[in-house]
C-alpha cells in the first residue's frame, strides 16, 4: 500500500473509515459484553468534545502546557480521593491499565534497589488470577513473577500459598479488587499484612474495578477493604476507561507516598537533545484522555456514577439470577461486583461462544489453568439494562442447541490427541498442530470453539507461541 498521489476529500476519507467498521463489534448494542464501557450518548457527546479541545496538547513538557498539568492533578486527586488516600498519597496518569501495572512492578524493583540492595534478580507473587499485565511487567523488566494458585471454589487469592512463595529475593505481594476473570475481591487486608510482615510492598490491581467498587462501598454496599485504608497498602491501579466511563487511554496508578512513586520517574540530562523528564512510559502524550477523564468525572460527579452504578448493578443480579436458571450452567465464585464468569459440566464452554456469536451475542472465552475450568466472561455495563431478558432467551436458546450437537467437540479427546501428538519427536508434530487449528497467519475460523479447545488443552507456553506467530502474522 502506498500514500495516495493526490489527497482525498474530507467526505470519502470518513466513508472509508466507516467502512472499515462494518466488521467490528456493535458494541453500543449492549450485545458485546467484554472489552467495551458504554457511558451512554450525552456522557460520551462530553468526553468527546473535551478530548477533542485538548487532542494536540502534549504533556511531555509541563512547562509549555500548564493546563494539561491541572487536569492530570485534578483527575489523580480525585481518584486518589475514592480510593480514600490521604494527603500524602500521589499518582499518576497513564494509558491504561496495563502500564499502571507496568509502572508499579518497576517502581517496586527500583525501590528495592535502593532499599534492598543485596537482591540481584528480585521476584514478586501474585496469585493465579492476576492480570496477565502482571507476567508482562515481569518480561519486560528482568523480574521473577512467582505464581501461587488460588482457592477452587471461591477464585480468591490463596494467602498461605503466596507466603509460601515468598523467597529472600521477594520484594512485592499482589492482590486484585476484583479479579479480572471471576469479579471477586482478593483478601486485600490479608495480602497487605503479609507484605508489612516481610517488608514488602503491596500493590492492590484495582484496574477494572478501582472506580466501580468504591462508588459502591460509598452507596452502602458491603464490600471487602481494598483501597489504602488497609495498612500495607503501597500502590493501587484504577482505570477511569473502564467503570470510570471516560474515553480510552486514561488510568491511574498511585502511590503511597512521593518517596515510592519518585522510583517511577525518569530523567535524561545526557544527551544532545532537550533534558527528558517522564513521569510515565510514555513521553509524548495527548491531552485528550486527561481532559475527557476530566470532563466525565464532572459531568456525572458522584451523583451520577451512582445512579449508574446502581442500575449496573440491579442489571447483574437479574442476569445472574437468570443463568442459574439455566441448566448446565453455573456462575464461578461469588462476584463482588459487575463482572463475573459462566462455566459448564455438561457440555464444550467454547461452543457456547460459537452459538451465541451466532445469535450476535459476544460472550469472552478464558483457558482453564490448574483445575479451573475454562469459562466465558461477562462483563456488564449500563447499556445491558435494555437487553437482559433477550440475553438470556438468546442463552436458553444457545446451550439448547450445544446440546443437541450431533458432533460436539470432546475437549478431553482433543487433550488425549494433543498430548499423543506432541510426544512425537521433530517439527511435523507442530505443523499438524498449526493445521487442527486451522488458521493461516492472516484470518480466524468463524467457528472459534475448535481452536480455543485445542490453545487450552496445548502446555501454556506453546499456546503462548502459536499467538505470537498469528500476530506476528496479522499486522503489517
Amino acid at each position: 500500500m502506498q500514500i495516495p498521489a493526490k489527497g482525498l476529500p474530507k467526505s470519502e476519507i470518513l466513508q472509508m473509515l466507516e467502512s472499515f467498521k462494518q466488521n467490528d463489534l456493535a458494541w453500543r448494542s449492549g450485545r458485546v459484553l467484554a472489552y467495551t464501557y458504554d457511558p451512554g450518548a450525552e456522557v460520551d457527546d462530553v468526553a468527546k468534545a473535551a478530548y477533542l479541545m485538548y487532542l494536540t496538547e502534549n504533556a511531555l513538557d509541563p512547562t509549555s502546557f500548564p493546563s494539561v498539568v491541572k487536569l492530570e492533578s485534578d483527575v489523580v486527586r480525585m481518584v486518589i480521593d475514592l480510593l480514600r488516600g490521604d494527603k500524602n498519597v500521589v499518582g499518576s496518569f497513564t494509558s491504561g491499565g496495563t502500564e499502571s501495572i507496568l509502572l508499579a512492578v518497576k517502581a517496586a524493583r527500583d525501590w528495592a534497589r535502593v532499599h534492598k540492595p543485596h537482591i540481584k534478580q528480585p521476584e514478586f507473587v501474585v496469585p493465579r488470577t492476576a492480570h496477565a499485565a502482571f507476567h508482562k511487567a515481569a518480561a519486560y523488566f528482568g523480574l521473577t513473577i512467582n505464581v501461587a494458585p488460588v482457592n477452587a471454589s471461591s477464585y480468591l487469592a490463596d494467602v498461605d500459598a503466596m507466603r509460601a512463595r515468598i523467597t529472600d529475593n521477594t520484594i512485592l505481594l499482589v492482590g486484585s479488587a476484583p479479579g479480572y476473570a471471576h469479579g471477586a475481591i482478593d483478601p486485600i487486608e490479608d495480602i497487605a499484612a503479609l507484605a508489612q510482615e516481610k517488608g514488602l510492598l503491596c500493590h492492590v490491581d484495582g484496574c477494572v474495578g478501582g472506580i466501580h467498587l468504591s462508588l459502591m462501598r460509598r452507596m452502602g454496599y458491603a464490600l471487602p477493604a481494598f483501597d489504602f485504608t488497609v495498612p500495607g497498602v503501597t500502590s493501587i491501579s484504577a482505570d477511569m476507561h473502564k467503570y470510570g466511563y471516560s474515553p480510552k487511554g486514561a488510568s491511574i496508578v498511585m502511590y503511597r507516598n512521593k518517596e515510592l512513586r519518585r522510583h517511577q520517574l525518569f530523567a535524561c540530562a545526557a544527551s544532545t537533545t532537550y533534558a527528558l523528564i517522564n513521569p510515565t512510559i510514555l513521553s509524548t502524550k495527548s491531552g485528550g484522555p486527561m481532559a475527557g477523564a476530566w470532563a466525565v468525572l464532572h459531568y456525572l460527579g458522584e451523583e451520577g456514577y451512582a445512579r449508574v452504578v446502581r442500575g449496573v448493578m440491579d442489571t447483574t443480579a437479574r442476569m445472574i439470577d437468570g443463568i442459574s436458571q439455566i441448566d448446565g450452567l453455573r456462575v464461578l465464585g461469588k462476584p463482588d461486583m459487575c463482572m463475573f464468569s459462566i462455566a459448564s459440566g455438561e457440555f464444550n464452554i467454547f461452543q457456547l461462544a460459537d452459538e451465541m456469536k451466532l445469535r450476535g451475542w459476544y460472550l469472552q472465552p478464558q483457558f482453564s489453568i490448574e483445575g479451573l475450568p475454562a469459562n466465558l466472561h461477562i462483563t456488564v455495563t449500563q447499556n445491558s439494562a435494555t437487553v437482559v431478558d433477550e440475553f438470556l432467551a438468546a442463552l436458553r436458546d444457545a446451550v439448547a442447541a450445544v446440546k443437541k450437537d450431533p458432533n460436539p467437540i470432546d475437549a478431553n479427546e482433543i487433550r488425549t490427541n494433543i498430548d499423543a501428538l506432541l510426544a512425537q519427536p521433530g517439527e511435523a508434530p507442530l505443523k499438524e498442530l498449526a493445521a487442527m487449528l486451522g488458521i493461516d497467519g492472516t484470518r480466524l475460523p468463524e467457528r472459534m470453539a475448535l481452536l480455543n479447545t485445542v490453545l487450552d488443552a496445548i502446555p501454556d507456553d506453546l499456546a503462548e507461541e502459536v499467538l505470537t506467530d498469528f500476530l506476528n502474522d496479522l499486522y503489517a
